[in-house]
């Protein structure tokens, strides 16, 4: 979902109106492999910008062995990039990207989350990037963020860590929140309620095809379970994911929580034009920069 060549709305929705037809012609594998697909776009590119933004940040290798079924055993090997801070007791910032390019195409976010006075670990799902090759799927993704959490709880245990999720890496990151309890609070942008929400707010909407998507993402249905504060951001002219389902997922969240509506911003710059709003809301929710 930070796709700047193939808008992830407009991916996601000539992908699922093709469902209705591909459930009725290919079996579950096939179709749910081809959401994965369509969803995560997977890649081990990123652009211009992505690519300027990363220089200069350490490179970090997240090994583990896989519990899911479909990969049981496996030995995977996360690649992340880390832009630590001079204090030592800065809070840490785990950042989960969206979909399309790898963890390079978000260094410009995640260098002005470094701004705002977090270190930041930035990291690919499998399939991206220097990760592990593969699919990937939400429950792969879901797999990779934990064992990112258990990396910087390991390597920083005495500092507030904080998750980050940017569009689909917002639906992963309030999964992880609502698996952990050590968490000093989420902070999500441009993300939304579920897939299947999404979809319903394409032209084509009405189709019934939500009983066929098999990575739904059900972001609305855990971020009650989140016993850490919440912000919630969103652009006023995010034309991929409307801000509606931004401010739907934080009224179903338990308090304290906090939605900012950044005016002007899109899918893409709503950090950057938000920057000022970022740092007050981080004041007034967790305390920080204060």
């Amino acid at each position: 979902m930070t796709s700047r060549t193939v808008p992830f709305r407009r991916l996601v929705g000539l992908a699922l109106l093709a469902v209705t037809a591909l459930g009725l012609q290919v079996g579950c594998a096939t179709l749910d492999e081809r959401q994965r697909d369509w969803i995560f776009q997977p890649s081990d590119r990123t652009w211009t910008g992505g690519l300027a933004a990363a220089q200069g940040m350490q490179d970090v290798w997240i090994p583990f062995s896989s519990q899911l079924d479909e990969s049981r055993g496996a030995e995977v090997r996360l690649h992340g990039l880390w832009l630590p801070q001079a204090d030592p007791q800065a809070p840490v910032l785990l950042y989960l990207h969206g979909a399309r390019y790898d963890v390079r195409g978000s260094a410009p976010r995640m260098r002005r989350m470094h701004e705002l006075g977090f270190a930041v670990l930035g990291v690919d799902y499998r399939g991206f990037g220097k990760s592990t090759a593969g699919l990937p799927s939400e429950a792969m993704a879901a797999e990779d963020a934990r064992a990112a959490w258990d990396w910087v709880a390991q390597q920083h245990p005495g500092a507030r860590r904080f998750i980050f999720g940017h569009s689909l890496g917002g639906a992963i990151a309030v999964d992880l929140a609502s698996r952990v309890g050590d968490e000093a609070g989420l902070i999500v942008e441009g993300s939304f309620t579920s897939i299947p929400d999404v979809v319903s707010t394409f032209r084509w909407g009405w189709l019934p095809v939500s009983p066929l998507i098999t990575q739904r993402f059900d972001a609305a249905s855990r971020v009650a379970e989140i016993g850490s504060p919440l912000l919630v951001v969103h652009g006023s002219r995010d034309s991929l994911i409307p801000h509606r389902l931004g401010q739907q997922l934080y009224e179903r969240a338990r308090e304290p929580k906090l939605f900012v509506l950044v005016e002007g911003g899109s899918h893409h710059n709503t950090n950057a034009v938000g920057q000022g709003q970022y740092r007050e809301a981080l004041n007034a929710l967790f305390g920080l920069g204060s």
